[in-house]
């Protein structure tokens, strides 16, 4: 009963930075640098579930929000960040599992999948000929500013979000093994 609590405390939250991202961070990030930097701080999240918690659970959040992302703010082409933030998220959850992961290797695990969800969309984009950019200048202008973005984000909830993840798993944990 607990754990379903906790999965809908954490679906909110995700519903909540969704709407943070395109209401709010607008008007925060300086107009000069709203075409170099997009922020994706449910993806940031997600990748935290998928190292702390779950890589499938993460694959799933990362489909649902992602087609969330599709819908609403990037109507081009659906599907396209549905996939990337699915599949990387379930990728990193594989290379970084680990319920004591420490920060370093957290920050190092949100700028791989920040760089591999990019490079996604990136390469989706020119596959259907909607990129005409190299991917050099691509990785220069948009998704390194991208990457730091994220790094500071990530690095401003980690203590929270592991503690909110941590507790979740370890509640988990304690009430399977005293079954």
């Amino acid at each position: 009963m607990m754990i379903k609590h906790r999965n809908v405390i954490l679906v909110l939250m995700l519903f909540l930075l969704f709407i943070v991202e395109g209401t709010i961070l607008p008007w925060l990030i300086p107009p000069a640098w709203q075409t170099r930097i997009v922020p994706y701080l449910v993806y940031i999240v997600i990748l935290f579930v998928s190292v702390y918690e779950n890589r499938h659970k993460a694959l799933l959040l990362g489909v649902v929000f992602g087609l969330l992302q599709d819908v609403v703010y990037y109507g081009a082409m659906i599907g396209q960040f549905s996939f990337a933030m699915g599949f990387s998220a379930y990728l990193i959850g594989l290379l970084f599992k680990g319920n004591r992961t420490p920060l370093p290797f957290m920050l190092f695990a949100v700028l791989m999948g920040s760089l591999l969800m990019d490079s996604l969309l990136f390469g989706t984009y020119k596959l259907f000929e909607l990129n005409h950019q190299a991917y050099s200048w691509s990785l220069m202008n948009h998704m390194l500013p991208n990457m730091i973005f994220h790094f500071i984000f990530a690095l401003v909830v980690y203590v929270p979000l592991r503690r909110f993840l941590e507790n979740k798993t370890s509640r988990q944990r304690s009430k399977e093994e005293t079954a």
